[in-house]
């Protein structure tokens, strides 16, 4: 088994690049999400060892000095940190020519040819599902006999191998938290919307929603939901409990966790016998009969895309909603004290300012707890990126994702709209929504309740308008 050393590695300051399924980029509040799409791999692989550099503020000259000690490095990639994740793997192979270094994640899985050949330090990419790839990498096997795998031949020259088969079994995977208390420190996580210290797993991949912009079910997870079983997510949480008494909530990271409604009650009703505070993915359709049992066994919070306020602007994107059942299923939770962090996106197909005004108002009717606004991101693979390709939204010579320093920026563009005007929208969405007077009363409420929140309020608040004045549009 070769020495394995698997990397998150440095990047823009605060940069979240281990966010799965979202976006790979600066949040308006600083967060990190658990690397668990390495963690997974790594778990595989007796002796390896995961360094997630971002959250643990490791700067490249410790890496470096660490990886001397290594014959491969599994690198995880974006598109947004692509580049810096190059010049990274170039400065690995300066310190260890012998080094062998491998990219994973849905950039490489789509592009695996421009990926290699990114960079002579690249040795080869894991397309797919690279769970097993990575293994039987680091079991010394011959490339050519790899699934999954694209390397550089005896030439020089690409070659891809066959594709990897979707693992249908998914209890075949071991345990992540095993590699969290081995190698990571849960304090170093933290999102706004949950409670700290919190640990983030997948119970299932895949989301069967056709969703056009959602990145990893149109590259890595696809669109069938497949999962482990009741008991073996429970005998990780109930693992997961013993090795971090400090955590707070457990979240579920699938990208919509309520794809299965009687497994996920199933799950709950476990759960509440364990007598954790868990919260996970959802999309705004769960009836009210499944909400109550999810809620009288632990679920605390939903997070929620609702995305936009404009029911065409949903058809235009596949979601699969109708405004008006998230209406009500937004009431439901408010009803049974069920709390939302809200996911909208501004610039999709479709979009005008009168959209972005009846989103703006749409949000503000349904009042979730927290919200989230991000900029329509074409990703490479996804559905959303050749659409915008094609009817000229996107300039492929400038289709960045993010700025230099990580933030996200508007790359898509319409006739009616331009890019500047989507940019700033986001801005005045989050002004008009938290500076409402009904927003501002519950939120000094809360905080009156709890000294604890007032003091994660109120760091989030100078985080929030520290990012509000950083952000400037190009062109």
């Amino acid at each position: 088994m070769m020495k394995t050393l698997f990397l998150q590695p440095p990047s823009f300051d605060g940069f979240d690049g281990g966010a799965g399924s979202r976006y790979q980029a600066k949040r308006e509040i600083r967060s990190f999400w658990f690397p668990t799409w390495l963690a997974q791999p790594a778990a595989l692989v007796p002796g390896s060892k995961l360094i997630d550099a971002p959250p643990a503020q490791l700067r490249l000259e410790t890496v470096l000095a660490e990886a001397r000690d290594y014959e491969l490095v599994v690198m995880h990639t974006s598109t947004p940190s692509f580049a810096s994740d190059v010049k990274v793997a170039e400065a690995l192979k300066d310190a260890n020519p012998k080094l062998k270094i491998g990219f994973v994640g849905a950039k490489v899985a789509v592009e695996p040819e421009p990926s290699l050949t990114a960079s002579s330090a690249i040795d080869f990419v894991a397309r797919e599902e690279f769970d097993f790839t990575i293994r039987e990498v680091a079991e010394g096997r011959a490339w050519a006999d790899i699934d999954g795998l694209s390397y550089r031949g005896g030439d020089g020259a690409p070659t891809h191998n066959r594709s990897r088969a979707v693992l249908e079994d998914m209890d075949q995977l071991p345990f992540v938290t095993e590699v969290y208390k081995r190698d990571l420190r849960v304090e170093d996580y933290f999102i706004g919307y949950l409670k700290h210290p919190y640990v983030s797993l997948y119970t299932g991949r895949g989301c069967k929603s056709r969703c056009t912009f959602c990145l990893w079910p149109q590259t890595v997870g696809g669109h069938r939901y497949r999962v482990r079983s009741v008991e073996h997510v429970i005998e990780e949480i109930r693992l997961a409990k013993s090795y971090f008494p400090q955590v707070k909530e457990f979240f579920f990271d699938d990208d919509t966790f309520t794809d299965n409604l009687p497994r996920a009650e199933a799950i709950a009703r476990e759960l509440g016998k364990l007598g954790v505070t868990w919260s996970c993915n959802a999309k705004a359709n769960v009836p009210r009969a499944t909400l109550e049992v999810l809620r009288d066994n632990g679920l605390r919070l939903l997070l929620v895309g609702y995305e936009s306020g404009n029911q065409q602007i949903l058809h235009n994107i596949k979601k699969g909603m109708l405004v008006d059942v998230a209406r009500r299923f937004t009431k439901d939770c408010h009803e049974l004290g069920i709390t939302i962090h809200g996911t909208f996106i501004l610039g999709l197909p479709g979009e005008t300012k009168e959209t972005i005004e009846e989103t703006i108002n749409f949000a503000a009717d349904i009042n979730p707890h927290t919200i989230q606004v991000s900029l329509a991101a074409p990703y490479p693979g996804t559905y959303l990126y050749r659409q915008a390709v094609e009817n000229g939204w996107l300039d492929i010579a400038n289709a960045e994702l993010i700025d230099e320093r990580g933030v996200q920026i508007a790359p898509l563009h319409y006739p009616h709209l331009a890019h500047t005007e989507i940019f700033h929208s986001v801005e005045t969405f989050y002004r008009r929504f938290y500076f409402r007077r009904r927003k501002i009363a519950s939120l000094l409420g809360e905080m009156i309740r709890s000294p604890e929140m007032m003091r994660r309020r109120l760091r989030e608040g100078v985080e929030f308008f520290q990012f509000l004045r950083q952000r400037e549009m190009p062109g």
